[in-house]
């Protein structure tokens, strides 16, 4: 019997790319600073591929990702099928998880354009202002999110405030569940990793603040329920919490549950 091999490797990011042809391009995480500071010289627009943009969702992920599987990611798929890019950039190092480096294998072997696999080693921290500031939480997960286009953190930093309370974990497909925090929540987990532009620093990864009720997120299907699930079971004040593409009701009545019996109100 015959045997076939498929070539399903994505290229990565020291080869050679036609740079003044690339006008639009997606990213999947947090690509290296180096990387996101040659799209920014050339003026690249650059989407977000993480983020539920203006396209159809659903049945266009459905053929090549498993129904069961992270919603960040089968939204990841949905955009690029749809979207007009000239070529995505994937964090596929030790920030991200094994569905993020299958799943760029998959679109380099379904896609016309390049798609390139990044390893971020960035560690030199740029600090993480956001998370600790005034802001609502929307806004500040907005900020931080958005900021993974830019090479650089904010001129200007948000004033600090103290915490009231904590969310831990990664940006949710679903932003509205966050409108269900109080004031002065601060951001822990691979959030502030974002926003320090250091995404495998696993150790700030792991921090949390014991002395505030938190809530401790990830996507379901995500291996990094494991560790929000290990370190709230070591939280005085946690709530474990995993939801899939809609926060629903379960979810919402959890949060407001416990931030209720916490005696924290907003």
């Amino acid at each position: 019997m015959s045997q076939h091999r498929f070539s399903i490797t994505p290229m990565t990011a020291d080869r050679q790319l036609d740079w003044p042809r690339i006008k639009q391009v997606g990213i999947v995480g947090l690509p290296p600073r180096a990387v996101i500071a040659r799209l920014n010289r050339h003026q690249t627009i650059i989407h977000d591929l993480d983020e539920p943009l203006l396209v159809k969702t659903g049945s266009d992920a459905a053929d090549l990702l498993p129904k069961v599987y992270c919603a960040i990611l089968r939204t990841v798929v949905s955009n690029a099928r749809q979207l007009e890019l000239d070529a995505i950039f994937l964090d596929t190092g030790a920030g991200k998880c094994d569905g993020a480096r299958v799943t760029a294998r998959l679109l380099a072997a379904e896609l016309a354009i390049p798609v390139v696999a990044c390893d971020n080693r960035d560690a030199r921290p740029l600090g993480h202002p956001i998370c600790i500031s005034a802001l609502p939480l929307p806004e500040k997960m907005r900020r931080i999110t958005t900021g993974v286009k830019t090479a650089e953190p904010p001129s200007v930093a948000p004033p600090p405030c103290p915490p009231r309370a904590g969310f831990w974990g990664v940006p949710p497909r679903d932003f509205s569940l966050l409108e269900l925090f109080p004031a002065h929540t601060h951001i822990y987990g691979w959030t502030r990793c974002m926003e320090n532009k250091t995404p495998a620093d696993h150790e700030l990864e792991s921090y949390c603040n014991p002395a505030v009720p938190t809530v401790f997120f990830a996507q379901s299907f995500c291996p990094k329920t494991a560790l929000a699930r290990y370190l709230a079971e070591r939280h005085p004040q946690a709530l474990y919490l995993d939801a899939d593409q809609q926060g629903g009701g379960s979810a919402r009545a959890k949060i407001q549950a416990f931030f209720e019996l916490s005696g924290v109100v907003s």
